[in-house]
């Protein structure tokens, strides 16, 4: 007997999904149905108020943030059921608990909007109202992340949480005096320092905007012509579109100079590039991740910590820029290694020439999806807010649509953008609440700057060692401050240490900016990452954990800076071999990470590389000689096995 299959309803998201192993007759239509509309109609508001205050009225942060929150949580708790097999699809107690929760979280959010006054006026004078609503809608974050993404990240939170109440039984190093419930829970939400913070202060404006440009791109066919361009530019090269990813990340974030807006401007169009070539979504978004922190390193503009910098030494913004274009370009070398060697052993391999589209024909047939890409463009050159341009985006994308009779948009397609969009957001909105709750226990417990000044002391005089804890001191500031202001509190602790070490003080300046950026792509709280898992449609965590490993020159580059002069800051010919050291060293190292250069390496081959490259960052001659060796030694060795199965292979056809 065949099986017999049900329908979703339509107007149903895609990634609704009812549990296997429902029988025919055992589910109610009308609660599919309903849950179908419910996202629907909850999903288009969400748009449609993003795009509001957006484009044209600007409201109070907390309360903004509020409105997004709520929708958030309610689609959550539409769509993502308690666990595996729990049956919402008819009247169950798991329908009912989440029904329950929607209301909840409502409640909560509503409270903030309709007190928003009264909240403000009694900061520190609390009501058990104030802490009852915290409690609950901290609690009803965690479960949405839970469900989202994972126990992990959950887990994360809940020991943040634990560590600032149980704050006198901490170890002696990180020991804090405690802090009450209801301190914690009404710093978490009826402030802006906790879950309605700076994470999802990022996913409420512009983040959620571009992912929503992206569901616009797609419903009109523009991110088709996207992926056409970009296969008949760089299709017939090795992981071409990725490749094409990371320059222009690199160039829009050159003159953008912030990290996640460089990542929903551009992974708008890269990340589907990436995917259809044979990416998976998760390595897309932390290619763009990795791509687009770099640009906060690459002059022109290097965001407004390379203007503090030049305030702090007495130093022209001019000169900033010439030290810092060596090191910036290195680090997209790094970037576009490891996507080569990734290309390599995934097997993507280039398109010959006569399968590809041609640029012209391409051009001729979707020429007006150039009106919304240049309207971006000119908008973000301008110093129009990412969130302002990102509604031109929007708005522009519709437009040229219907210029065309192919990609115009009726209104059920219409409101399929818009519903599209909002549920695509889903993820990384709960991702950045959940880190609003680790931002906010740092900041609370004073975590970060009692860390910094703890691994100073730890360093015992050793510039390394310092350096690496300088690296730690920065992650854990980065969960509680943006990049510029976690660079300020740091080099104001850590600079004069790193001087007194005997490191020169432009030098010092220029390690900790670059360390101040890892938050960007370095868990739990990796804002970059998480942007870009949005627009992907991937696991936000899963997305860091792989943008932090194409970003490992974030790392190793200043600790280079440290030791040779990378920054121009000695004579000619050391920074020329400095620079070729590095530079080959650095694509050692990725080879070695990857494990795999012009085949997967083995073992020994990637020790040598691993080993070679430690040679070649080092400051001696021979021991840049003796890396070059052993790199050279991998590479022999990996040609040798290549012939050896290309002898192997023609003696298996003859």
């Amino acid at each position: 007997m065949a099986e017999e299959r049900t329908e979703l309803p339509a107007g149903a998201p895609a990634n609704t999904e009812l549990p296997a192993g429902n029988l025919p007759g055992d589910r109610s239509p009308t609660i599919v149905a309903a849950t179908a509309r419910a996202v629907f109609l909850v999903a288009v508001s969400l748009s449609l108020f993003q795009l509001y205050t957006a484009g044209l009225t600007a409201m109070t942060a907390l309360v903004q943030r509020s409105v997004h929150l709520g929708a958030i949580l309610t689609l959550v708790f539409l769509l993502r059921p308690p666990f595996a097999g729990a049956r919402k699809d008819k009247l169950t107690l798991w329908l009912v608990l989440d029904l329950g929760l929607i209301a909840a979280s409502l409640t909560c959010v509503l409270y903030v909007i309709i007190n928003l006054l009264e909240i403000f006026e009694r900061q520190g004078d609390w009501l058990p109202g104030d802490v009852v609503v915290g409690v609950v809608g901290t609690c009803l974050v965690v479960e949405a992340c839970r469900r989202v993404i994972g126990n992990i990240m959950a887990g994360i939170c809940a020991v943040f949480l634990l560590y600032a109440y149980f704050g006198t039984s901490m170890p002696e190093l990180i020991i804090h005096k405690g802090y009450s419930v209801e301190r914690i829970a009404t710093t978490l939400w009826l402030t802006t320092e906790g879950i309605f913070g700076i994470p999802i202060g990022v996913a409420a404006t512009f983040v959620f905007i571009f992912v929503l440009f992206g569901a616009f791109l797609e419903e009109t066919g523009g991110g088709n012509f996207f992926i056409d361009i970009a296969y008949a530019l760089t299709g017939r090269f090795s992981g071409g579109p990725a490749k094409s990813a990371v320059v222009a990340s690199g160039f829009m974030g050159s003159v953008s100079g912030s990290a996640v807006g460089n990542v929903v401007a551009t992974g708008s169009f890269t990340i589907p590039m990436m995917k259809r070539l044979g990416y998976q979504p998760h390595v897309a978004g932390a290619i763009e991740a990795a791509a687009s922190t770099g640009g906060q390193l690459m002059p022109p503009i290097m965001g407004a910590g390379a203007f503090l910098m030049a305030e702090f030494t007495n130093t022209s913004y001019l000169h900033i820029i010439k030290i810092a274009t060596l090191p910036a370009i290195l680090y997209y070398l790094t970037v576009l290694m490891f996507v080569h060697f990734q290309a390599q052993k995934l097997g993507l391999k280039g398109l010959e020439r006569s399968k590809l589209p041609r640029v012209g024909a391409v051009l001729r047939e979707n020429l007006h999806f150039l009106i919304p890409v240049g309207i971006l463009v000119s908008a973000l050159l301008s110093h129009v807010s990412p969130m302002k341009a990102g509604f031109l985006a929007v708005i522009s994308t519709y437009v040229a649509a219907m210029l065309r009779k192919k990609s115009r948009l009726n209104l059920r397609q219409l409101l399929q953008a818009l519903e599209h969009g909002a549920v695509n957001a889903v993820m990384v909105s709960v991702a950045c609440a959940a880190a609003g709750i680790i931002v906010g226990m740092v900041t609370l417990t004073g975590l970060g700057l009692q860390f910094s000044g703890l691994v100073l002391e730890l360093s015992f005089g050793i510039k390394m060692l310092a350096i690496l804890l300088i690296g730690a001191a920065s992650l854990v500031l980065g969960m509680g401050l943006p990049v510029t202001a976690s660079y300020i509190v740091l080099v104001i602790l850590a600079g004069p240490a790193l001087e007194g070490l005997g490191i020169p003080v432009l030098v010092a300046h220029m390690i900790v900016f670059w360390y101040s950026q890892d938050a960007n792509v370095t868990p739990p709280v990796s804002l970059a990452s998480f942007a870009a898992a949005g627009v992907a449609g991937a696991n936000p965590m899963r997305t860091a954990f792989t943008s932090w490993k194409l970003a490992k020159g974030l790392y190793i580059i200043p600790i280079v800076m440290a030791y040779r002069p990378l920054l121009l800051n000695g004579p000619s010919w050391d920074v020329l071999l400095t620079a070729v050291s590095t530079a080959v060293g650095l694509v050692a190292f990725a080879a070695g990470l990857e494990r795999y250069f012009l085949r997967p390496a083995t073992w020994t081959e990637t020790g040598l590389l691993c080993v070679g490259a430690g040679g070649l960052f080092w400051p001696s001659v021979w021991a840049n000689g003796a890396g070059f060796v052993l790199v050279v030694i991998a590479v022999l060795s990996q040609r040798a096995g290549n012939r050896s199965e290309i002898v192997r292979g023609e003696e298996a056809l003859a």
